[in-house]
């Protein structure tokens, strides 16, 4: 599993945007910027939708006042999926990311098997991310949704 101080691996992430699909690189979504990414086992799913998106979503502006360049939530989904997710919760500050094949989420060590769920999915997860180096990371364990949620990683920032 990856850890604090180390660099983010170098894999792909999609986005679906007015300008159609968008391959990004951790250049791209890293490079020379302070970041929060948080990461959902699932879009649409109950504690993700009810609680951890729309938690960073209130507080959004509090976190960049803290010197964030950008907010990502990561998913094991497609970009489509992320897209209609993010429109649902009018989620216009937060960057919707799709894994769709877990490739980041593998690198990083944090998949799950969730078996007849899902298959291959996130642990729930958030980290701070300076110039593709992980500052900070909070890894919740087994079903738990403590330290990934916005209000503690903001008291990290």
């Amino acid at each position: 599993m990856i850890s604090q101080n180390q660099t983010l691996p170098a894999v792909s992430l999609t986005q679906l945007t007015e300008d159609g699909m968008q391959t990004l690189t951790n250049e791209t979504l890293f490079a020379g910027k302070k970041v929060v990414l948080f990461a959902v086992p699932g879009a649409f799913t109950p504690t993700c939708s009810n609680a951890h998106l729309p938690e960073f979503i209130t507080l959004a502006d509090k976190i960049k006042a803290n010197g964030v360049d950008a907010i990502y939530c990561v998913s094991v989904n497609d970009a489509f999926v992320m897209k209609a997710w993010g429109e649902a919760h009018n989620a216009q500050e937060i960057e919707m990311l799709a894994d769709g094949d877990a490739s980041f989420t593998k690198a990083l060590g944090l998949d799950k098997d969730t078996a007849g769920f899902g298959g291959v999915r996130s642990t729930r997860y958030a980290m701070i991310v300076d110039d593709q180096k992980v500052t900070g990371l909070f890894v919740e364990q087994g079903k738990e949704f403590v330290v990934s949620r916005a209000e503690a990683v903001l008291a990290e920032l």
